[in-house]
């Protein structure tokens, strides 16, 4: 698999990129967001690992024009740790957040850990599947339709939206949700479940705005109305 590096600083990038062939991947690296983005467009990248400090532009930025075409996960690197940061990222379809200094084993093993979910089937054969007579799920495309409609997901909102599709009716806490949808992404917090569900509710209220298909357990967590 190739990872794309996009780093202005030679040090982490080339320390990086070793960490990563040493642990069987083989890299790219850039310095600027537009040839990043010039370099996703071509294809051929199984991952992004994206500094948020670039000369050009924002990482943030190349983030959101990133997921304006492509689904491809996507590690922000920072040198600010604040908690507002990590959440914009998460917000803008990012996958996982690293704040510097940081260990390049660290990287590697969320790098793994992220392309391991990065096609989950939720069904035997990868069919289109229906869990609620309103969704339909595609495993194959990686795409959930709801009332005929195909959503424009991020990643962690297909997968959260999928979990609870495949579950309609069963309540599951924030902790159960962090565990299957963010495992092994370290210091992802729970709060980063309500803002996704928000989103979420915000795109399926653009579907059916009569319809609250995600309900909220006070204390307990969320499910998937069953219809």
């Amino acid at each position: 698999m190739k990872i794309l590096i996009v780093d202005d600083e030679p040090a982490i990038s080339d320390t990086l990129a070793y960490a990563l062939q040493t642990d069987g991947f083989a890299s790219e690296c850039c310095t600027l967001g537009a040839d990043a983005l010039a370099r996703l467009d071509a294809g051929g990248h199984d991952l992004v690992v994206l500094d948020v400090g670039l000369p050009d532009m924002s990482g943030f930025d190349v983030c959101r024009a990133l997921r304006r075409r492509s689904q491809v996960p996507v590690i922000f690197l920072t040198a600010r740790s604040d908690e507002v940061d990590r959440i914009v990222g998460l917000e803008l379809g990012a996958d996982d957040y690293v704040a510097k200094p940081f260990s390049p084993r660290e990287v590697v093993s969320r790098v793994r850990a992220i392309l391991r979910r990065a096609r989950p089937e939720l069904q035997a054969g990868g069919a289109a599947v229906t869990p609620s007579t309103h969704f339909t799920v595609d495993s194959v495309g990686l795409r959930i339709a709801y009332h005929g409609v195909w959503l424009s997901l991020t990643r962690y909102e297909y997968l959260l939206l999928a979990l609870l599709l495949t579950r309609p009716g069963r309540i599951l806490s924030r902790g159960q949700i962090m565990e299957n949808v963010w495992q092994d992404c370290g210091e992802s917090l729970e709060r980063t479940v309500d803002t996704h569900i928000k989103t979420l509710r915000g795109k399926l209220r653009a579907v059916r705005a009569d319809e609250e298909p995600i309900l909220t357990h006070r204390g307990l967590g969320y499910s998937i109305a069953v219809r």
